[in-house]
Order: structure tokens, then C-alpha cells, then sequence
């Protein structure tokens, strides 16, 4: 027993010694910029209570498969654990037949059977909030079923008008739905009290627009007016649905009650660099000047796209190497990343309907997932990678250099997205201070002329803390030496005793 405790004393002491330098702890949430939000797509996510499986056909791609709010409950601490602050819930209001995506709504005051009911819902948040994770759910205000009029027995012809955009693949379910005319004062009037029902039923923290930019923007600025008189903490992120409407776009974004806007070029940016090698990191820079006043949500695959590890696999790419570039990017430059459910075991897919496959837990890659688990964690403690200022200090041989800085700190991302390794000497900086890597455990120093030389082997990135050089700390070296030394005699020494006891 003494041998155990000692053990224990001297291991925890060691712990202690060689933990890593201390970084800045997180402050209160208050930002959507802080978060990083994990996309959910309900029916496909799990399955938590099997007893609600009356629609349920994983035969059909047209049915629900039976993911439902329970079984996001259940996949809480795994979602925690990955670094995620915030779920995304697509639409749970009550749908018609086989609305599994959520657009057909019927009654935009009940959640869906299949889905779960009030009491699931409220024991998601519940259990949410205590690990400190955010729920926001999906609020439609362009759509909703094509029974709805008949079953919202105030409706009235007047409140709908024809649907002047053509369904893409996976949005067919517009073919089987109503158009809302937000013009309509009765029709606002009816989606602003909707809005304020849920969120004065559930404690939910914010609302995606689905579609916002195919809204009335009038009517947008009053909802979001609405809201964030209500509750100026709520988030409101704004969802798009076509890439060709900078009109609306515009509105949006100078909607100053929208925290974040999905950001179509920056996803497509996104992609065209990291599903393959050997692209220039400068395409993500050049379409985020371009976009610099958007307070983007940054995404790079969703329902009603490719999977991107399916497209970076097309290129030859493993999905460790695509998302340590692509989550190295996302989770250091300004913008709100969204992770689309299942981008961690990882799930593949070129587009609808495979898109949209339950996610399969069971085949998940734990190195992937401590990918995710390292940025998130970086991402949550540096605040410089939230709020500080952007600055790209190199772009050569598709290794991108950039810099993020506040008050606080100051932190330098380098991602090589090049088949070879890299070299980029970073200058300007005293000789008193030294590059930390927080991805690589990488110590950078600077070099005879003053300069840093960042290398960085193929298709890796780094992040790196600008510390004070403290060199070599020899006494510390010898210290922690003396009680490794230390504690193996008293292991042997009370192994030998233990011996002569026996014997005796």
C-alpha cells in the first residue's frame, strides 16, 4: 500500500512539472464568434428512442431513418469531447408524410412524433447547457407544406405566392410546398408569433434562417429586430439557399441583428484548395478580403452538398491530411466554423442522396477525431483566434503564412498545402521571443540574422504562440532528471525489499 501511494505522489508530482506552458483561459461566451457549431440533420443523425419508428423506412431515401432528438442527446459527451460548442438542429417542427428533411411543416407550434416531443426536447437543452453547448434550432419562414393551409384553418389564399426558384437535386421537397408571402401583414404577423413561441417555450439560444436570402428582406429585418429585442444574446445566423441572389446577400449583411451569414464563396474557396494538393492557400485569403465586412459561418460541406472528404478522396487524399488543412484554416481565420455531422468517423458521399446517409458512429477513426479534439481546443483557448486582427504575412510554394493578434497574444498559422516540404522565414521579430507549435510541439528560434525559419513537412499546418525565449532551462532539465532518477532507486529499492520479505 505505502508503495502504491509513494508511486502515485511521485507520478503526480512529474505530471505536474512537465505540463505544458499555461495559455489564456476562456472568457465568458457572449460571441457567436467564439463557437463552433456542429451541423445536425436530425432524422440522420441517431436513433435514440427506438419506439418512435411508425414513418420509419431506412430502405427508402424518401423516409425517415429515425434519427431523433434523444439520439442527439445521447451523442452529447462524444460531441463535447470533439471541441463543439454549439448544435445546429435542422427543422423539428410537425412535417407531413415522409418530411424527413424538415420543409414540409404543418404545424409550426408541435414538434414532430418522429423526431421526439416537448419533454425530449427539453431534456436535450437541459442536458446541453450543463456541458456548456448551445442549441439552435432551424426556423423556416419561406416554406412550409402543402397541407398547411388546410390544417391552419386562418390561412388564407392570399397568404402564399408562386415559388420563382427551381428545385436543385436534394431540394425537390419544394416541389411539394407553399411559398409563404412575407409581404402579407398576416402572414408576418403569424411567423414573428412563431418566433417568439419557441422561444418563449424552450430555452434555446439561437435561430438559423433557413433561406434567408430568399426572403423579404423587409420582413427579415423585422423578425430579426423582434428577436433580438427579445433576448439581444439570442444568435441569429442566416442560412442561403443560391449562390446568385447578392441582392438579398447585401441585406443581410448589413442586417446588423445577423451574427453570421453562410458564406458560399468561402466554402467554394475552401474547397477548391484543400481537396487537393498543391493549390495556393491564397484563394481563401483573396475570397475572405473580398467578403471582409461578411461575419462569415464558414463550412465546407452540408445536405445539399458533396461530402468533403468524399471530394478530397476523389483528389487522393486521406481524411486526416484533408481536414487537419481544412479545420487548420477554418478554426484560425476570422468566421464561425460549422462541421457537418459525421465529418469525424469520417462519412463520404458525392452528393444527394448519399449525402444524407445515417451517420455510422461505429466506423469512426480516433485520429481523426483527436484532429478535431487538438484545433477545437486550440481554437477555445487562444482568444486571438477569435477576435484579433488578420494579417497574411506569406503566400509562396502553396504555404500560407498568416498572422492573428490581439491584447493578449499573438499566434502565426502556417499551413503547407504543397507535396513537398516547405521553408518561410518569418521576419520582424525580436530575438527575444520564440515560435511555440501547439499542432506539432514545433519550437522555433531565430536564426543568426535574426529571422525565424518556419518549416513545415508536406500537407501538415501548424499554430504557433509568440513566447518569450526562455532557452534552455537547465536547472529545470536537472531538477526534473534528478527525480526520474529518484524515483526509479526507490523503485528498485522497494522492489529488492519486497524480495527479501518474500524470501523470509
Amino acid at each position: 500500500m505505502n508503495k502504491i501511494l509513494t508511486t502515485s505522489i511521485i507520478t503526480t508530482l512529474l505530471m505536474t512539472l512537465i505540463l505544458p506552458f499555461t495559455i489564456n483561459a476562456e472568457n465568458e461566451k457572449t460571441k457567436i464568434n467564439e463557437e463552433i457549431i456542429y451541423n445536425v440533420f436530425v432524422d440522420r443523425f441517431n436513433n435514440g428512442d427506438s419506439k418512435r419508428h411508425e414513418q420509419v423506412d431506412i430502405e427508402d431515401e424518401l423516409a425517415y431513418h429515425g434519427g431523433d432528438i434523444k439520439g442527439v442527446e445521447d451523442r452529447l459527451d462524444v460531441i463535447q469531447n470533439l471541441g463543439f460548442t454549439t448544435i445546429s438542429l435542422s427543422p423539428i417542427m410537425e412535417n407531413a408524410k415522409k418530411g424527413y428533411h424538415g420543409y414540409w411543416i404543418e404545424d409550426f407550434y408541435s414538434i414532430d412524433d418522429q423526431f421526439g416531443d416537448k419533454e425530449a426536447l427539453e431534456s436535450l437543452i437541459d442536458a446541453a447547457h450543463k456541458r456548456d453547448i448551445k442549441i439552435v434550432l432551424e426556423l423556416v419562414t419561406n416554406y412550409a407544406g402543402e397541407n398547411f393551409a388546410e390544417k391552419e384553418k386562418k390561412a388564407t389564399e392570399d397568404w402564399f405566392k408562386e415559388n420563382d426558384i427551381s428545385p436543385t437535386e436534394g431540394n425537390e421537397w419544394m416541389n411539394e410546398s407553399v411559398t409563404f408571402d412575407q409581404s402579407n401583414s398576416e402572414v408576418q404577423n403569424y411567423l414573428l408569433d412563431v418566433a417568439d413561441y419557441w422561444m418563449d417555450t424552450y430555452e434555446i439560444d439561437g435561430y438559423k434562417l433557413h433561406a434567408a436570402d430568399q426572403a423579404d428582406q423587409e420582413f427579415i429585418e423585422k423578425l430579426t429586430g423582434n428577436i433580438k429585442d427579445k433576448n439581444k444574446n439570442f444568435y441569429i445566423l442566416a442560412g442561403t439557399l443560391e449562390e446568385d441572389t447578392k441582392a438579398n446577400i447585401k441585406n443581410l449583411v448589413e442586417n446588423k441583428n445577423i451574427d453570421a451569414l453562410e458564406n458560399v464563396q468561402i466554402h467554394e474557396a475552401l474547397n477548391e484548395v484543400y481537396q487537393e494538393s498543391e493549390q495556393s492557400p491564397e484563394k481563401v485569403h483573396e475570397t475572405w478580403a473580398e467578403n471582409k465586412d461578411i461575419n462569415s459561418l464558414l463550412y465546407v460541406d452540408n445536405i445539399n452538398t458533396a461530402r468533403f472528404s468524399n471530394s478530397a478522396a476523389d483528389h487522393g487524399r486521406n481524411s486526416i491530411t484533408t481536414w487537419s488543412l481544412a479545420l487548420a484554416a477554418m478554426y484560425t481565420m476570422p468566421g464561425v466554423p460549422v462541421i457537418y455531422q459525421g465529418s469525424e468517423t469520417p462519412m463520404y458521399g458525392p452528393g444527394y442522396p448519399e449525402n444524407r446517409y445515417m451517420v455510422d458512429f461505429t466506423s469512426g477513426d480516433q485520429d481523426l477525431e483527436k484532429v478535431f479534439e487538438k484545433l477545437g481546443t486550440i481554437r477555445e483557448n487562444f482568444t486571438a483566434l477569435v477576435d484579433g486582427s488578420y494579417e497574411v504575412v506569406s503566400n509562396t510554394d502553396n504555404l500560407t503564412l498568416f498572422k492573428r493578434e490581439n491584447n493578449e497574444e499573438t499566434l502565426y498559422v502556417a499551413i503547407n498545402n504543397d507535396t513537398e516540404s516547405q521553408v518561410v522565414e518569418l521576419e520582424g521579430l525580436s530575438d527575444e521571443y520564440q515560435l511555440n507549435g501547439l499542432i506539432q510541439d514545433h519550437i522555433v528560434r531565430a536564426n543568426e540574422d535574426g529571422n525565424f525559419e518556419i518549416g513545415l513537412p508536406r500537407e501538415t499546418a501548424e499554430v504557433f504562440v509568440v513566447e518569450e525565449n526562455f532557452g534552455f532551462n537547465w536547472l529545470f532539465i536537472g531538477f526534473v532528471a534528478s527525480v526520474f532518477i529518484f524515483f526509479v532507486y526507490f523503485v528498485v529499492r522497494l522492489t529488492r525489499l519486497q524480495n527479501k520479505r518474500n524470501a523470509e
